[in-house]
């Protein structure tokens, strides 16, 4: 079977302030890197606005919805802006998500990767933050379990920072596990092992600065695949953000391209062995160009490999 890939040009068009690291150039980067490859190529649609509901309140949507100025910029938080088009491309995030759920449970493709933009993990339940607006990955595995009827859906967030939105969406939904591995101490400053969710649900490895791809693999390894085997689901969603790398200017792990390789590997093999290989994968971080582009080309080659 095919790996998908879903993206839109839309997601190019959301605009952040010169210097801002969550800008165009990381998903023309990603794009790039993916070019010429084998991949069943889908436009990202609009999300349904009964999909966002899954997860947020309509005065959380209504204000994203309505908070993109005429021109210039709307500053939502320390970190997180809009932009006259930002909507749209936060629309087609969630949509992208969706679809490559819709996909892979449908048996169209083996397994998705999302080439999106705005990010998603740290947009909590009523809270844009972090660059995100929506909680992209949440929401596809809301969609899997009420659209589709499954019983259990995992989300593996290995972003380098806390995915504190995702976490928060699912907190109380005893049918999704969460696990998010990220450098500790760093922003947002959630993310303690003793985080463990409304139904010991939650599952957050804290990786110390300066730490690389060894203890990385051990902390999955020990502990990560342990429990996504005892919980055995029937889909994966991963939260691919590839700021862990060594390269990367906003924190400070120690991962190289090759890591990225090797969990991607692992995490395809496991769900080779416990949901017939179905995959979604969402972009999340990752803010130095090349390295961002290496890790995503890495992480679609290994899907690639999986699906066929």
């Amino acid at each position: 079977m095919a790996t998908a890939l879903i993206t839109h040009a839309d997601c190019l068009d959301h605009i952040t302030p010169d210097g801002h690291p969550e800008r165009v150039a990381r998903l023309e980067h990603v794009l790039h890197a993916l070019q010429g490859l084998d991949l069943r190529r889908e436009a990202a649609p609009l999300v349904d606005m009964a999909h966002l509901a899954y997860v947020h309140p309509q005065a959380h949507v209504d204000a994203i919805l309505n908070g993109a100025p005429d021109q210039g910029f709307t500053q939502l938080d320390a970190d997180t802006w809009m932009s006259p088009n930002s909507v749209p491309a936060a629309l087609r995030a969630a949509g992208a998500v969706v679809k490559a759920v819709d996909m892979v449970l449908g048996g169209e493709v083996g397994n998705a990767f999302c080439a999106i933009r705005p990010p998603g993990h740290h947009a909590e339940t009523a809270t844009p933050m972090g660059f995100c607006l929506f909680g992209n990955a949440a929401i596809g595995a809301k969609h899997a379990l009420e659209a589709h009827g499954l019983n259990r859906v995992a989300v593996v967030d290995f972003d380098v920072h806390h995915g504190n939105g995702t976490q928060d969406l699912l907190w109380a939904e005893p049918r999704a596990f969460t696990v998010t591995s990220q450098q500790m101490p760093l922003w947002p400053g959630t993310g303690d092992p003793s985080e463990r969710g409304g139904h010991d649900n939650a599952l957050n490895i804290a990786l110390p600065p300066e730490s690389g791809g060894a203890e990385m693999r051990a902390a999955y390894e020990g502990q990560v695949f342990p429990r996504l085997r005892a919980f055995a689901p029937e889909l994966i969603i991963i939260s691919a953000g590839f700021d862990a790398h060594q390269d990367d200017p906003l924190a400070q792990l120690c991962w190289s391209t090759e890591d990225f390789r090797w969990l991607t590997e692992e995490l395809c093999a496991l769900a080779q062995e416990l949901c017939g290989g179905r995959i979604v994968s969402t972009l999340e971080g990752g803010y130095d160009l090349t390295a961002l582009a290496k890790g995503a080309r890495a992480h679609v080659d290994v899907l690639m490999e999986a699906a066929s």
